[in-house]
């Protein structure tokens, strides 16, 4: 226990002193929680607890928080929604890279069928952890080409039930048949979607409710934490994954009125996990097997990364156009950390080679280091290749998103705007019908989309009741009075602001019901005089003293 608390404190101070030092160059606080792991690893002589069971379903603890704030993301209306996008667009990416990495597997490199098979479906799978890690933090997930990546991505996860039950068969000695296990199965999963979507759900909203009207913290805490862990070990108890429970009991969760303080709530919990979850990833690396065998693992990472990004481009293309589907693409390239799972089971049972699946394991961790570095370069990547500078976003369904700030229009003024509200912390979005505008909004880093706020279906996918206030800064005064007309038409509960520069544009809106009206020349005045008093004052208090 002595040892362990060393260990823990070593990690936790390592891995906080590498990750200010990568903060302040840019790179990703995964890449630190690795290097923390190798250094633990070897400084201790810990590799051989890497495989460690305890520690591997702690680390796992990691994703489970994550698909459980994912589902928090993904109401049953939100889902049904994106249905198209979670079995088309994922059945197709997985089952087409699959179907390609097998061939190869058994044509190139001289895999049995049942390895080749494991291994095309291990890396068909891309990372939840380091994509939708950076997409929510980023905001990236609200885009075009987020919404498809975390459909996808969904859609691996669930399909890494059928994976799991796929290698149970292939290792089953004639116990049981193919149809029993099939049965077995399905039973299995009516069971925990009944239990978790009819029980549960009633449970969840009374215990949240009863929970929140304490007024005690704690006690709200503790009732999402027991729905999250029952959820959990509820599905892991009936043979699936705990983060299949977890991202149920998010979903669940999605549909009360505590969706958003439950995100806030468990959000340090999940980054805490996931550190553990990358710093086990780190422990796993074997730095002589990967030195002795470089080339083969760069070179097949680089082959799988090519192959899954022409795949999933031309899956997205289908339905997206050129830039959204590169995007896509270039974000879900990687290899996943379910694979490790996968492949780890399938060395137990005798499937893979024992040396094999350690040099499998290689791969997959490169790709998880790699993929930080060139995600956040996604769009410049996308630029590069398809020079596609009329494009952007165009306004997507938020109904997710609550208490915002909408700015309507980044000219002179919305840009001050938007940094005053940087200043403050605020979340906001831009909306802006001039596409010049939203690509510079993009270019500087901001979360801009393409509509025309004076219409009701723009209106409506914004969801602008959901917000808390919106700042119209457009200059021309018969668009300003459109957006104000069909905003206040359109909801009654946001805070309305508006920029004015003449008194014939406050007499053109004064007869609708504007919370707030700021004329541009009276504010100059205003602010002119005070300072001017300011200075003579400072002047004379210098004279004085």
């Amino acid at each position: 226990m002595e040892h362990a608390l060393v260990y823990i404190i070593v990690a936790l101070g390592l891995s906080t002193v590498v990750n200010l030092v990568f903060k302040h160059y840019g790179i990703s606080q995964i890449i630190g929680y690795i290097v923390t792991g190798i250094v633990i690893a070897y400084a201790f002589d810990l590799r051989h607890l890497s495989g460690s069971k305890e520690l591997q379903e702690i680390a796992e603890f990691g994703i489970v928080f994550l698909m459980f704030t994912i589902g928090l993301e993904m109401s049953i209306e939100k889902m049904n929604s994106m249905k198209k996008m979670i079995f088309f667009n994922g059945a197709l990416q997985v089952g087409l890279s699959s179907l390609f990495i097998y061939l190869g597997s058994v044509y190139l490199f001289h895999l049995s069928a049942k390895t080749a098979l494991i291994v095309a479906l291990a890396f068909s799978l891309s990372s939840t952890a380091v994509v939708l890690t950076y997409l929510k933090s980023s905001k990236e997930i609200y885009t075009p080409y987020g919404q498809r990546a975390t459909a996808i991505l969904i859609f691996q996860d669930i399909a890494v039930i059928p994976i799991l039950i796929l290698i149970g068969i292939l290792t089953n000695e004639s116990q049981e048949s193919l149809l029993t296990i099939l049965i077995h199965t399905a039973i299995s999963a009516v069971i925990v979607l009944s239990f978790l979507f009819i029980a549960g759900k009633k449970v969840i909203t009374w215990l949240l409710d009863f929970s929140a009207s304490s007024e005690v913290d704690e006690l709200f805490m503790g009732s999402v934490l027991f729905i999250l862990f029952g959820a959990s070990l509820w599905a892991h108890y009936m043979g699936f994954t705990y983060s299949l429970g977890a991202f149920i009991a998010g979903v669940l969760i999605a549909e009360t009125k505590f969706h958003h303080k439950v995100e806030a709530e468990i959000a340090p919990f999940k980054d805490i996990l996931l550190g553990t979850f990358f710093v086990v990833v780190g422990m796993k690396i074997d730095a002589r097997l990967f030195l002795e065998n470089i080339l083969l693992i760069v070179g097949l990472f680089l082959v799988v990364l090519l192959l899954k990004t022409v795949i999933t481009f031309f899956v997205i293309r289908i339905s997206s156009n050129s830039s959204t589907a590169l995007k896509t693409a270039l974000s879900i390239s990687q290899i996943g950390e379910f694979s490790f799972v996968i492949f780890s089971i399938a060395s137990i049972e005798g499937i893979i080679e024992n040396t094999l699946a350690q040099l499998l394991v290689l791969v997959v961790i490169l790709s998880m280091v790699v993929t930080p570095f060139y995600i956040s370069k996604v769009r410049k990547i996308a630029g590069f290749f398809i020079k596609d500078k009329l494009y952007v976003p165009e306004v997507i369904d938020m109904k997710q998103r609550q208490n915002h700030i909408i700015v309507a229009g980044y000219g002179v003024v919305g840009r001050f705007v938007t940094l005053n509200l940087e200043l403050y912390g605020a979340e906001y979005i831009i909306v802006d019908n001039n596409p010049k505008h939203v690509r510079q909004a993009l270019d500087e880093g901001y979360e801009a989309y393409l509509g025309d706020m004076s219409k009701k279906s723009i209106l409506d996918a914004l969801h602008v009741e959901n917000s808390s206030s919106v700042i119209v800064t457009l200059d021309n005064i018969d668009k300003k009075r459109l957006i104000c007309e069909a905003i206040l038409k359109h909801t009654k509960d946001v805070n309305l602001g508006v920029k004015i520069v003449s008194l014939e544009e406050r007499d053109m809106l004064k007869d609708l019901d504007i919370d707030v009206v700021v004329d541009g020349k009276v504010e100059v005045a205003r602010v002119i005089v005070e300072r001017m008093m300011s200075c003579q004052l400072n002047k004379k208090g210098i004279r004085q003293g």
